[in-house]
């Protein structure tokens, strides 16, 4: 089963490694600490260190049958080479990604499965869902922080499975959102994140080890976005604007 590296380390945010391919300005390696992003959630950032010097990365893309780590100079490194997660950025998605779990799960039981229609978690510290939600009290949303929080005080296991995209899809729950499902492994196995005795949920992003290594969270806004969807905007308190 061909699992990404973030997924099975995801302390692990500098790794030694080789050039498998290269072009000027990008770069293939046969190890990758480095989320691409996808699901609403920022790529990482960080660099790529070799003995002729080092580079940023300036995003990822997927070409000529390689994952590609784009660079912000046009080198082209060779041989082993040093790729490095930017730590403080890496935690700050995986508080977000994290969070939005716990607000998917009390949305979803408070407010009868209701359906998640997109997400974006930001480098400002927020992060938005919307949700399909026609009828739903904004005062009730308002007050959802108040059971995540708790969720963080009580620092939850945060762990992940895989199962056969059948069995997620028979599954009730399991698969949230409105548009497609995570992508599956090459083997056809979809990624499961439980926290522990509340959540269930297939996700392909990183998230905590448990919920008590987040910062709290603040409801900032709820917003109408057509006749279905209601927007909900969350911040780390502390970090995020308005907090």
């Amino acid at each position: 089963m061909q699992r990404p590296f973030y997924h099975d380390h995801p302390d692990d945010l500098a790794v030694t490694t080789e050039v498998v391919a290269a072009r000027p300005g990008r770069v293939a390696l046969a190890r990758s600490p480095f989320f691409q992003g996808g699901g609403g959630q920022l790529a990482d950032r960080g660099l790529i260190r070799w003995s002729g010097g080092e580079a940023a990365i300036a995003g990822f893309e997927t070409a000529e049958g390689q994952a590609w780590a784009l660079l912000a100079e046009p080198v082209e490194p060779a041989g082993t080479v040093e790729a490095v997660v930017d730590p403080a950025f890496r935690q700050m998605m995986r508080e977000l990604h994290t969070d939005t779990h716990l607000l998917n799960a009390y949305v979803f039981q408070l407010f009868d499965g209701a359906l998640v229609t997109g997400v974006q978690m930001n480098e400002d510290g927020t992060a938005r869902m919307d949700f399909d939600l026609p009828d739903a009290d904004s005062e009730r949303l308002r007050r959802l922080d108040e059971p995540i929080n708790a969720a963080i005080r009580q620092d939850l296991a945060v762990t992940d499975s895989y199962v056969p995209l059948a069995a997620a899809q028979a599954e009730h729950g399991l698969i949230r959102t409105r548009s497609a499902a995570p992508p599956p492994t090459a083997d056809g196995l979809i990624r499961i994140v439980e926290i522990a005795g509340l959540d269930r949920q297939a996700c392909g992003g990183t998230h905590l080890a448990s919920t008590g290594a987040s910062r709290p969270v603040k409801v900032l806004k709820i917003d109408n976005k057509g006749r279905h969807n209601r927007r909900i905007k969350i911040g780390l308190v502390g970090l995020a604007p308005g907090t």
